[in-house]
């Protein structure tokens, strides 16, 4: 059944109100295969490419119901963009939407990501890739700007709302406080403004009906999805085990990035600083500046950030495998992707029908409202530490007291960066040009500058 919508905010050229469109399992999955290819700018500039592609152009969701599968996928840990393009997949097209949506957001970065680090591993740096991909990550940074502005038009409703999301934008970008912990304090926020007779804080509202029909899972259907994807998350371990030994690098790889999946609230960064620790201490899979390298690497790639995990995998495996190089590296690097990505699937195949079952119960819907409006505060930070640094090449860090702050050098600001993200933001905000064909100028655009500058 097919809902009517919200009206679509901050667009002057979209009528005022129209119902969802239903795409056939075809077009769906072009699309979320072209978002898997540009899906640039970690979290802030991903959730920004759906949001402007899922709502805006193609009406398949509409405002409410993005923001709702948001608020779920912010409170779980894993690649929080990842996971809504497989929410989103997966209310089109059930299951077999979701997995499509999930697979190809992240399978695109990964093969490149996977060449990257075998290059690396024979080749040494390859500072080539930031140059060709320069322009592309300029204009993420205004299509970042254009959903910031879009999701606060839509999630700042209420009194409550504009506070929430000064404090979750104060706590991220200058307390650097825990990820989980400023969305737990936006839910509760919620939630006590509902119960003490405040406004909602915004977002979360309205009687929608489900894009696609869903079975209601129950305990049963929880309980046989929750068995049937950690049986497929854990299927490889046994057959490593047994043919490689559990002290093999492969079997290390596996059980330790199972870990990392379920404890990586807040992303890539968030986790960053623990895997490097043990994996350049504890078992001496890559260099201390190797991480950082491959961090690079996975900057300058599409999908989730967290992909990085695969150069640490990719680099281990190929110097402790006791394969050829290539072979070992190879192996590490889909160990990981395996390890890491699976337990994305089961987070939303089991929880998802339950969210979509209680989107109008009061209280909860005050709770993920806060969550709302903390996530434009969320967004917001993401937007200044990426814009920061595509704008300059140098940014450093001042502090005073429990706060700490990007400083940029300003000597080392980037015009060249400067004028396409203004180019690309005129041709998005105010001539509303195709997402993909500003995106492909602007990355004609870079690697012109590059080769000329």
């Amino acid at each position: 059944m097919i809902e009517n919508a919200t009206p679509d905010i901050g667009s002057a050229h979209a009528p005022s109100r129209a119902a969802p469109v239903h795409p056939s399992f075809g077009e769906a999955f072009r699309t979320f295969g072209r978002i898997g290819l540009l899906s640039f700018g970690g979290p802030a500039g991903q959730i920004a490419l759906m949001h402007r592609v899922l709502v805006e152009e193609k009406r398949w969701l509409d405002e409410t119901r993005f923001l709702h599968a948001l608020n779920y996928c912010m409170l779980l840990p894993g690649p929080e963009a990842m996971q809504l393009a497989t929410y989103a997949g997966w209310l089109l097209h059930g299951v077999k939407g979701g997995l499509a949506a999930g697979l190809l957001f992240v399978l695109p970065g990964a093969a490149v990501l996977m060449a990257l680090s075998a290059a690396y591993f024979f080749l040494g740096d390859v500072p080539l890739v930031a140059g060709l991909l320069f322009g592309l990550k300029a204009a993420v940074l205004a299509l970042v700007v254009e959903a910031l502005i879009r999701v606060a038009k839509r999630a700042l409703k209420g009194s409550m709302a504009y506070p929430i999301a000064a404090a979750a934008f104060a706590g991220i970008a200058f307390l650097a406080l825990p990820f989980p912990l400023v969305i737990a304090a936006a839910a509760l926020w919620g939630t006590a403004a509902r119960l003490g007779g405040a406004p909602d804080a915004g977002g979360a509202g309205g009687p929608t009906l489900s894009l696609a029909e869903q079975k209601s899972s129950g305990f049963a259907g929880f309980a046989g999805t929750t068995l049937l994807w950690l049986a497929i998350w854990f299927l490889p371990l046994v057959p490593l085990a047994l043919a490689l030994g559990v002290e093999h690098v492969l079997v290390r790889q596996a059980i330790f990035f199972s870990q990392m999946a379920v404890v990586t609230f807040g992303g890539a960064y968030a986790v960053l600083a623990y895997v490097g620790q043990e994996a350049v201490a504890t078992y001496g899979w890559l260099g201390a500046g190797e991480m950082i390298t491959g961090l690079g690497l996975a900057e300058t790639t599409p999908g989730p950030l967290i992909l990085v995990l695969m150069f640490v995998g990719f680099l281990g495996a190929a110097r402790q495998g006791g394969f050829d190089p290539l072979t070992g590296g190879i192996a590490g690097a889909l160990v990981t992707l395996w390890f890491t990505f699976a337990p994305c699937f089961l987070f939303i195949f089991a929880g998802a029908p339950f969210i979509e079952r209680v989107r109008n119960v009061q209280w909860l819907r005050s709770a993920l409202a806060g969550v709302s409006a903390a996530v434009v505060g969320v967004i917001a930070s993401l937007a200044l530490w990426f814009g920061l640094h595509v704008l300059f090449a140098e940014v450093g860090q001042a502090s005073a007291g429990p706060f700490a702050w990007l400083v940029p050098e300003l000597g080392s600001f980037d015009p060249a960066a400067a004028a396409i993200a203004m180019a690309a933001g005129v041709a998005l905000l105010r001539f509303h040009v195709n997402l993909f064909a500003v995106l492909g100028a602007a990355a004609l655009a870079g690697m012109a500058l590059r080769l000329l500058l």
